[in-house]
């Protein structure tokens, strides 16, 4: 005879940017075991297979999860993270006013939001006439490019070219082109137009949390910026 199951509670969120509506639920021993055992691991792709993994099993994106820029991930798993084992994180942070000096902080979960910078825009006017409409990059293709030990200019091309997801002039919309176009496409931009592109990535929407630390032997109050998911579990 079966051994009875236990009610799990489920829970409605609103993505950012993109205000998609999801439902979740926490995640159970069998994930957190999972989340653990990658942390260990200290490997980036096994955490990255493992956080992709419970929000696959703990919500209602399932096959979708592919698709989520890195941004919604980290939103997802933060909320399920929050209703599975508590509303704040507890850990240390070092004070920037010596750099060595660690002190305990608890941040509560429900104030960490996804910031999107005031200069932050995904459709990029190139030269008056041309313009790109940027996509976000999937957590995969983030973590592929831009966690190599060298990352170079091939890959910062590979990056963008894989981002782009229309271009467009004052008489046609551009959708369907390949991987081979979009990168000569980049290649005949000039420097102030490629650094648009660039000032898309590097203003992407991120969790981020504002924090003061007071140094206990400075007595020095600091403010600290905490930004990406992995801040908020060190």
């Amino acid at each position: 005879m079966p051994l009875p199951k236990l009610a799990i509670p489920e829970y409605e969120a609103t993505l950012p940017v993109t205000g998609t509506k999801i439902s979740y639920r926490p995640f159970l021993v069998k994930e957190e075991k999972l989340l653990y055992l990658a942390m260990e691991s200290q490997d980036n792709k096994q955490m990255v297979k493992a956080v992709k993994t419970i929000i696959k099993n703990c919500t209602n994106l399932k096959t979708k999860v592919e698709s989520l820029s890195t941004f919604e991930i980290e939103h997802i798993f933060l909320k399920i993270r929050s209703v599975a084992v508590g509303e704040t994180s507890e850990f240390k942070v070092t004070c920037p006013d010596d750099e060595k000096t660690q002190v305990d902080v608890s941040i509560p979960l429900a104030e960490v939001n996804v910031e999107i910078p005031d200069d932050h825009n995904a459709e990029i006017d190139l030269d008056g006439n041309v313009g790109v409409k940027m996509k976000y990059p999937s957590l995969d293709v983030f973590i592929q490019q831009n966690l190599s030990d060298n990352p170079d200019i091939e890959d910062v091309f590979e990056l963008a070219a894989g981002c782009i997801g229309q271009v467009y002039d004052k008489e046609e919309v551009y959708d369907s082109f390949t991987k081979k176009e979009a990168l000569e496409f980049l290649e005949d931009l000039n420097a102030d137009q490629f650094g648009k592109i660039q000032q898309f990535f590097e203003t992407m929407p991120k969790l981020s949390y504002k924090l003061k630390v007071t140094n206990p032997n400075t007595k020095v109050e600091s403010e600290l910026v905490l930004e990406g998911l992995a801040s908020f579990f060190e």
